[in-house]
C-alpha cells in the first residue's frame, strides 16, 4: 500500500489526485458535524458537542503535522513532506472554527462572560494562546517565508512544540470523561517530541 501511494506520487496527475483527497477527507469531518447539526443529531447539548468535535479534530491535525518528520524517517516515505504544511494549516483551521463555536454557542460573544470564564476556566487562557501562536507558524510556513527568515525560520517553527504542550493541557483540563483518550493524545505527543529531540541531540 506504502509503495502504491509513492508510485503514485511519481506522476504530477498523480500528486494532484492525492491533494485532492486530502484536501476533501480534511474538510470531511466539519462536513460530517454539520450535517449531524442540521438533522439535530447531536443530542441534549448541541453546542457544546460541537465545540469538543472541532477541538479534537484540530488537536489531531496538529499531531498529524507533527507526525510527518517520524513517518518519513522511520518508515522511508519522504513523499509526506510535502502534506506537512497543509496538515498544519488544517489544525489552525479546526482550532479557529473552534474558536468562533466557543464564541458563538458558549459565550454569545459577550466580552463580560469572556473575561469571567478566563478568570475561572484557565483551560480557555491554554487554549487561547495555542491559537495565537499557531498564526505567526501559518502566516511563514511558506518557501518564501522560509528563504527570507532562514536559520531564524526552524527556530520559530520549534513553537510547535509548545502550542502542543499547550493544547494538550487544554484538552486535559477541559475533558470530563474518557481519559484513555487523553492517555493516547499524551503517549503520542511523548513519542513525536522525544523523537525530535533525539533528532536535534544526537
Amino acid at each position: 500500500m506504502v509503495l502504491s501511494i509513492a508510485a503514485l506520487h511519481r506522476s504530477t496527475v498523480g500528486r494532484w489526485s492525492f491533494w485532492t483527497l486530502m484536501f476533501i477527507g480534511s474538510l470531511a469531518p466539519l462536513g460530517w458535524i454539520s450535517l449531524q447539526a442540521v438533522q439535530q443529531q447531536l443530542g441534549a447539548d448541541p453546542a457544546q458537542v460541537i465545540v469538543t468535535f472541532l477541538g479534537i479534530w484540530a488537536l489531531r491535525f496538529l499531531w498529524l503535522s507533527l507526525a510527518i518528520t517520524p513517518a518519513r524517517r522511520l518508515l522511508g516515505m519522504a513523499w509526506l513532506q510535502r502534506y506537512r504544511r497543509m496538515l498544519g494549516l488544517y489544525a489552525l483551521f479546526y482550532a479557529t472554527v473552534h474558536l468562533l463555536a466557543v464564541a458563538t454557542f458558549i459565550l454569545g460573544w459577550r466580552p463580560d462572560l469572556l473575561l469571567r470564564e478566563l478568570t475561572e476556566r484557565p483551560y480557555i487562557i491554554a487554549g487561547f494562546a495555542a491559537w495565537i501562536l499557531l498564526l505567526p507558524l501559518a502566516v511563514t510556513s511558506t518557501q518564501g517565508w522560509q528563504r527570507r527568515l532562514g536559520k531564524r525560520w526552524k527556530r520559530l517553527h520549534w513553537l510547535v512544540y509548545p502550542i502542543a504542550l499547550l493544547a494538550l493541557l487544554h484538552f486535559v483540563w477541559l475533558i470530563r470523561a474518557g481519559y484513555l483518550e487523553v492517555l493516547i493524545y499524551t503517549l503520542i505527543l511523548a513519542f513525536l517530541l522525544g523523537y525530535r529531540l533525539y533528532l536535534k541531540w544526537r
